[in-house]
């Protein structure tokens, strides 16, 4: 079992210099390999629902989580880039990531510690593992374009003081960085890398399949890859990909669960059938963006309130909503 260490927690004026100090002096060892691969199967990424005085909901927050858990998810992304997680201080995020385990109801949490300085990543670090979350999920936010050499640095710095496994967020749209193949190589010889989720794999079958297997002769075999990008989770899993890390699982767990276990079960056509039935709610996110649609799909359930997201972002409203609306009642996506 993966060996959970958990930090000081120090006064909030003080939090991030000291727990980079207490960091550099208290190094974790990671001789020891991970025993098996932590991070597959379903991966579903929640909202962190925004009340309307600006502060987290949390009511909102519990009871997606407790969705999530009572659907049967492999685990729960609390913090992922539907979460909002660089829209919330580190007090935020460490209210919202005890909030995901203690409802998760034993399903473990992987929480997202993404910043723009390395301290604050380490801060959010501590407090993902003091909440007692089973994982963390880094990508390498930057303001200033960051650098090959920069972003291995980012992981060697973090890998090194961490006591539970890592994810590897590579999500070139929002980051505007692509990982190169010789870059994930080296990432995933870090201890603590456990699973490296992707943006997608190619539309063609036989190209996604020689991308996977590309993958797997660069990486550990003790390092999972998981698939993102939702009109192409299918695709990913048919072409061997361990996870499925989903926007819309976080909100929708049942018509993903339902693609995910047929991949599983090795029903290829069951699971494409399944995937291009949600079609209308894929073309939904290339219009206008996941996070956008899902806060909408949520609002719609009656899980959020109406407009849920961090300012300066905005839901939908208008006939861009009712569209969102249009595509539930047609395709039944109540669970």
């Amino acid at each position: 079992m993966i060996e959970h260490v958990f930090y000081p927690v120090f006064p909030p004026d003080q939090h991030a210099g000291q727990v980079l100090t207490w960091l550099r002096a208290n190094p974790r060892q990671h001789e020891r390999p991970l025993e098996k691969p932590v991070f597959t199967g379903l991966s579903a990424f929640p909202l962190t629902p925004i009340a309307a005085d600006g502060d987290i909901d949390e009511e909102a927050f519990a009871r997606l989580v407790r969705r999530l858990a009572a659907a049967g998810v492999d685990s729960i992304g609390a913090l992922g880039s539907t979460g909002s997680y660089p829209y919330l201080s580190l007090p935020e995020r460490a209210r919202a990531a005890r909030v995901a385990v203690e409802h998760a109801d034993g399903v473990p949490v992987v929480v997202g510690i993404g910043a723009l300085r390395t301290r604050d990543v380490l801060a959010a670090a501590e407090d993902a593992q003091h909440a007692g979350a089973a994982g963390v999920l880094l990508a390498p936010v930057s303001y200033q374009p960051l650098t090959g050499d920069e972003v291995f640095g980012l992981y060697e710095d973090v890998t090194a003081h961490l006591s539970v496994p890592l994810v590897v967020y590579d999500n070139p749209r929002t980051t505007r960085f692509t990982f190169t193949d010789e870059l994930y190589a080296r990432v995933g010889r870090l201890p603590r890398v456990a699973s490296v989720k992707i943006p997608g794999v190619p539309a063609d079958p036989a190209a996604a399949l020689a991308r996977v297997a590309r993958l797997r002769e660069i990486l550990p075999p003790h390092v999972t890859v998981g698939v993102s990008g939702d009109a192409s989770g299918a695709a990913g899993l048919i072409a061997g990909c361990d996870a499925w890390y989903s926007v819309t699982a976080g909100t929708l767990p049942g018509p993903v669960l339902a693609v995910t276990r047929a991949a599983q079960a090795g029903r290829a056509d069951r699971a494409q059938e399944e995937s291009e039935r949600l079609r209308p709610l894929w073309e939904l996110f290339a219009r206008h963006g996941s996070l956008r649609v899902i806060a909408a799909v949520a609002a719609e359930l009656g899980l959020t309130p109406s407009d849920s997201l961090p300012r300066p972002l905005r839901g939908l409203s208008g006939d861009d909503h009712e569209q969102v609306a249009d595509v539930l009642r047609r395709l039944r996506l109540d669970a």
